[in-house]
């Protein structure tokens, strides 16, 4: 099971990067068409919708790999079981936030393919197509934080460390 929640958080991520090459390549297009005057539609909005599709599927893997951003100035002061009950709350409520994000991510792309909504610029994508990065992003997001707290409920949650900056390359 952690190799198959393993993929699916690297399975994530990959896409979240071909997405951001995705973005580059609209920017790039939106950028020629101005040099060699050609226009291509929605370029714009292509590029935003595969930005935000990015962001939302990295978040698994963000988080698994403890690069999200940590308010850790009260739980470095606990130690032992306070210290554990603190995290606990802390993820539990992390999976309560991301479960609703969840729900309602697909609950939005679900309304959006069934009204047929449709992007207002001039490219009318139907919005639930872009929407669907997001959906999928949090679902993913919501079992990887699941994955955190029964991991953190066993003890054999790794926390990320406080001393050592976690881009930091050797």
């Amino acid at each position: 099971m952690r190799r198959a929640l393993d993929a699916l958080y690297d399975a994530a991520a990959y896409l979240a990067a071909l997405l951001l090459i995705g973005t580059l390549a609209m920017i790039l297009l939106g950028i020629f068409g101005r040099i060699f005057d050609f226009q291509v539609r929605g370029s714009d909005a292509y590029a935003g919708y595969l930005m935000a599709g990015s962001g939302f599927l990295a978040l698994a893997h963000t988080l698994k790999r403890g690069e999200h951003i940590r308010v850790s100035v009260l739980s470095r002061l606990l130690k032992g079981d306070a210290h554990k009950v603190l995290e606990l709350i802390a993820v539990g409520v992390g999976v309560l936030l991301a479960f609703v994000l969840a729900w309602f991510s697909v609950r939005l792309a679900w309304v959006s393919y069934t009204y047929h909504d449709i992007s207002t610029g001039n490219d009318a994508t139907p919005l639930w197509f872009p929407q669907l990065g997001m959906a999928l992003g949090t679902v993913i997001f919501a079992i990887a934080i699941i994955d955190e707290f029964q991991l953190e409920l066993r003890g054999r949650r790794i926390e990320p460390k406080h001393d050592v900056e976690p881009l930091h390359m050797e």
